[in-house]
């Protein structure tokens, strides 16, 4: 084996090492905060974090401006079905355009994949909405883990580590993957600032999502390293 490819093989390896540390931290770290969820170890702190984005006396008004209401609801949309939907779609139909139908279907399956796991989770755990302060969207779903905050970060980061994969420059994969870790925390907080989650909520959906996401970026790296979702006269899916 040459030096050059013995080098490569063992910076791939120390990647997938550090990626199934991480991904092992985020489940982890779900288990843990679900199992204080379950027991209302976290009840005070869900329920102060609530109040302190109100204005105290009127808990029916959130902090800040007049314009930062309507700019949390715009930004929480983001995260809904329907533009998550969307966003999936049109990105599978780019795929199928540029003749990457494996690709395509990778891809339908891991954002599907997630949000079918997200509706397991929630009815798994069942918890209600918060009734601390009023919510300022409407809401109908169950809380733990919160949809918004797993689904963007599932149909988002997941979508950023594929695209990010067909750049070259390392500032461009990080620029990329840190565009979407924004919006997707901006989501999260949305969610918090609408009064319809309680922190643990969101912080469970990021786990969930975030872990998800890194999953398909490992599985789809591994594929592409044994060319099993490669088609003739395409490009690998983007490393």
């Amino acid at each position: 084996m040459q030096l050059s490819t013995l080098k490569t093989y063992i910076h791939r390896e120390q990647g997938l090492l550090i990626g199934l540390l991480v991904g092992a931290a985020l489940v982890g770290g779900f288990i843990k905060l679900a199992g204080e969820m379950l027991e209302d170890d976290t009840q005070a702190f869900d329920i102060a974090f609530l109040k302190s984005l109100r204005i105290p006396g009127d808990l029916a008004t959130p902090i800040g401006p007049s314009w930062l209401l309507d700019s949390m609801r715009d930004i929480t949309a983001l995260g809904g079905v329907t533009v998550l939907t969307l966003v999936s779609a049109l990105a599978i139909a780019f795929l199928l355009m540029r003749g990457r139908v494996k690709q395509a279907l990778y891809t339908a399956l891991a954002t599907g994949g997630g949000a079918v796991m997200g509706k397991l989770l929630k009815s798994l755990f069942a918890r209600e909405r918060p009734e601390v302060v009023p919510h300022l969207v409407e809401v109908t779903s169950l809380s733990f883990p919160s949809g918004h905050s797993m689904n963007s970060a599932i149909v988002y980061l997941t979508l950023a580590v594929m695209i990010s994969r067909s750049f070259d420059e390392r500032r461009a994969r990080i620029f990329t993957i840190g565009t979407a870790a924004l919006l997707v925390l901006a989501i999260g907080f949305s969610r918090l600032y609408l009064g319809v989650h309680y922190p643990t909520d969101v912080l469970g959906g990021w786990t969930v999502g975030a872990s998800w996401a890194l999953a398909m970026g490992l599985i789809a790296t591994r594929l592409q390293e044994r060319h099993q979702i490669e088609e003739p006269g395409e490009d690998p899916v983007p490393a």
